[in-house]
């Protein structure tokens, strides 16, 4: 049986018109090396996921071969140092690494260190690094990636030339998803695509990784009621389940419909979080200049439109209220059962009283 491959490994960015999402990045690294203007210490920051330690592993490629005119020579990869500074964070650690420093290179131009969380390094191996980092030798370039920028020294960070990678949009990691589901032949609903790539808050890695979880689940057909079930998410119905009972004062529609919520294995909390969120999705939806900022899919952007007509500005904010009230006693109560019910049947009152008046 042949070894199973993650999609994150499999699929991972062999140059840099691979890479979703980073093209403020990637355009300036390939201009920085046409132009011959690439520093000699690089801080590649961001979120983690979101293809830092690829986009490095590429530019130290590129900066070798670029060097013999794009030859694609295996040799080159006796030139890439790689450290992860997570468990290799000591001062011995960065000696042995600025001892290698001191020797050029045996193939192409360029001896590259890429250092992954460099955060991690203790304040004495930050120290030993500063002179070399202020003064490496030509032959050198330094890569350093870290998702808490942050946490590194100043006299660092004035040494590198730092490049912000952003979180990935949904649509980008929904067509992602897809393609690789084309490629693993895998035949899927965009829905449940695009359920992943909310899920993974911005880091593509991480819905790869969702992707992987969920096509073992479901062979070779993945629905939306597949990642629901999977993921353990609350689907948007039930949301506007819940808008429209208190729109219609229905008390116990309402009892019952959390109820059933509950028996399914959801926390309440996580009900009442994504509540809030559902409002504000109303609050997005009333307005057409902003009804692009809902990050769903053009049916359920539909659903917010029509459900927010029946609600003014104000009535949200008020509902808005009485969850984040609730939300902050959820973890000091006994009864956080009773807690989320009363919650409802003030929504119920506020909601179906407003509708009366207008």
């Amino acid at each position: 049986m042949d070894a199973f491959v993650v999609s994150a490994r499999k699929y991972r960015p062999k140059n840099f018109e691979e890479v979703i999402g980073q093209g403020h990045v990637t355009q300036t690294l390939l201009k920085a090396i046409e132009s011959n203007h690439l520093a000699q210490a690089l801080l590649f920051t961001g979120p983690r996921g979101v293809g830092k330690t690829s986009c490095a592993r590429i530019l130290a490629r590129l900066i070798n071969e670029d060097q013999e005119g794009g030859s694609d020579n295996s040799d080159f990869s006796f030139n890439i140092f790689e450290l992860d500074a997570a468990s290799n964070n000591s001062v011995d650690d960065i000696r042995n690494l600025t001892d290698q420093v001191r020797f050029a290179p045996q193939v192409g131009k360029y001896k590259v260190y890429i250092i992954d969380e460099v955060h991690m390094l203790s304040s004495a191996a930050f120290n030993a690094f500063l002179k070399t980092l202020e003064e490496p030798p030509a032959h050198a370039i330094f890569i350093l990636a870290t998702t808490e920028k942050h946490k590194i020294i100043p006299t660092i960070l004035s040494r590198c030339q730092i490049y912000d990678f952003k979180r990935i949009d949904i649509d980008s990691i929904s067509k992602h998803l897809h393609s690789v589901a084309k490629s693993e032949s895998v035949e899927t609903e965009p829905a449940a695509l695009r359920l992943i790539a909310q899920k993974a808050d911005g880091a593509l890695r991480d819905a790869l990784s969702i992707f992987d979880r969920i096509a073992t689940f479901s062979g070779k057909n993945i629905s939306y009621q597949d990642v629901l079930s999977n993921l353990n998410i609350l689907d948007y119905d039930y949301y506007f389940k819940v808008i429209n009972c208190s729109l219609q004062g229905d008390e116990k529609g309402l009892l019952l419909l959390f109820n059933e919520i509950l028996s399914k294995g959801f926390d309440g909390h996580i009900f009442l979080n994504g509540l809030c969120a559902h409002l504000r999705d109303l609050l997005v939806a009333s307005d057409p200049r902003t009804l692009a900022l809902l990050e769903v899919g053009n049916d359920v952007q539909e659903q917010y439109r029509e459900q927010s007509k029946q609600l003014n500005s104000q009535r949200i904010f008020e509902s808005l209220k009485v969850l984040t009230t609730a939300e902050a006693k959820y973890k000091s109560t006994t009864n956080v059962r009773l807690l989320v019910e009363l919650c409802l049947l003030q929504l119920a009152e506020d909601l179906s009283t407003e509708k009366k008046k207008s």
